[in-house]
């Protein structure tokens, strides 16, 4: 029973890890703290699209065989449309992955300082481990330890949320009674950001492509989906109710979130949190990079697998960019929450060539319903009016 379930356990999983990595700890702790559980609907809306997203990049991924810059590129017969739409997604990915990459990788150093005290060569060890890892492409044993602790991380943050004792009159007023202003909004779309991430939109194509080929295999594709996001979402509701036991106080790293674990762990909670952050940076810190050499290979029509040179120097270069952002002295606070706003603004973008695609003719009978396409609409104008209100509290600042 448990070899079948496990054998059925497919990339959605994968992308849950990525998902709820030190970005999400992070945003999720500043949320918590800063406004308590009145952006949980933020995140309940989070869950929402993501399932509607993943399930649509999932589909097209399971009915053609390939990755979606594949997909993008067989779709679209003006040479001039097609030039223009593979510079714009190459752009968002490399900017959006490059970010998120830093931030990973800052995760990754606050979990090894909070143990070891700070050193300068924490984001060059990480980030060497993560090479290692990847050129060799033997990490599917270390992938699954690294899952297993991030998912000890997020039991943590339910146990710490259940014995803090949240208020659950309260809790359903954070999750189904939305409040937006100019000074939560950044909060807000960091906490999509970290959830609904347009690289895993490409990862999980090309994932799905590769474990499964036959329609029929939907209803498990579509399952893993749902399953994987609702429990990597229910983690990160987990760590905002946790982390409103901060309130009142100022978060300077993620760290602080270590004392709202005491009443569970004692004095261990410091270091069970720490090592929860480093597995999910290390986890969040393959992804990325892994997610922008799928893209760029699909969108430049690249032949070859993970061993070629040309898909190595794309993840090389995306790695080495995030070990430099994560070491020039920013806080990791800072390079952290950036990636989030940054995700969430690439975010329409995406998803929006993301739904013309499974609206074409390619996908025969598993095109959008027009219920999926209502659904899909919604999504994005929400991201749209998110990412406008974001774009002007920005220029506010400026």
């Amino acid at each position: 029973m448990f070899r079948n379930l496990f054998k059925n356990i497919g990339p959605a999983t994968l992308i849950a890890a990525a998902f709820v990595g030190p970005g999400t700890v992070t945003v999720c702790t500043l949320a918590g703290a800063n406004y308590g559980y009145s952006l949980l609907w933020a995140l309940l809306l989070s869950i929402f699209a993501t399932i509607i997203l993943q399930e649509m990049a999932a589909r097209l991924g399971l009915i053609t065989g390939k990755g979606l810059p594949e997909i993008l590129r067989s779709a679209i017969s003006n040479k001039i449309i097609r030039v223009t739409l593979i510079v714009l997604v190459l752009a968002a990915i490399a900017v959006g992955n490059t970010a998120y990459e830093a931030g990973n990788l800052s995760g990754g150093v606050l979990g090894l300082q909070t143990i070891f005290g700070a050193q300068w060569y924490f984001p060059l060890l990480l980030g060497a481990i993560a090479f290692g890892l990847l050129f060799y492409g033997n990490y599917k044993v270390l992938e699954k330890v690294l899952i297993s602790m991030v998912v000890i991380m997020g039991a943590s943050f339910i146990a710490t949320a259940i014995a803090i004792g949240p208020d659950f009159k309260e809790v359903l007023q954070g999750l189904f009674k939305p409040q937006i202003n100019s000074d939560n909004i950044l909060t807000i779309v960091g906490l999509i950001g970290t959830t609904v991430v347009p690289y895993n939109l490409f990862l999980h194509a090309s994932l799905v492509s590769e474990k499964w080929n036959l329609p029929s295999d939907l209803s498990a594709v579509r399952k893993d989906t749902v399953i994987s996001v609702v429990l990597g979402g229910l983690v990160s509701m987990a760590i905002i109710i946790a982390a409103t036991a901060l309130q009142g106080t100022e978060v300077a790293g993620g760290a602080a979130l270590a004392s709202a674990l005491e009443p569970v762990y004692g004095s261990w909670a410091t270091y069970v949190f720490s090592l929860g952050i480093l597995a999910a940076g290390i986890t969040s810190a393959i992804t990325a990079p892994l997610a922008a050499a799928y893209v760029v290979k699909g969108c430049l029509g690249w032949k070859g697998n993970m061993k070629s040179w040309s898909f190595r120097g794309v993840w090389i270069f995306i790695l080495v960019t995030g070990v430099l952002f994560s070491s020039i002295g920013l806080k990791p606070l800072d390079i952290i929450t950036f990636a989030q706003i940054a995700n969430g603004l690439l975010l329409p973008i995406i998803a929006i060539l993301l739904l013309w695609l499974v609206n074409q003719k390619l996908l025969g009978p598993f095109q959008n319903k027009l219920w999926q396409n209502i659904m899909a609409v919604i999504v994005i104008l929400i991201a749209v009016i998110l990412g406008a209100k974001t774009l002007l509290k920005v220029f506010e600042l400026i």
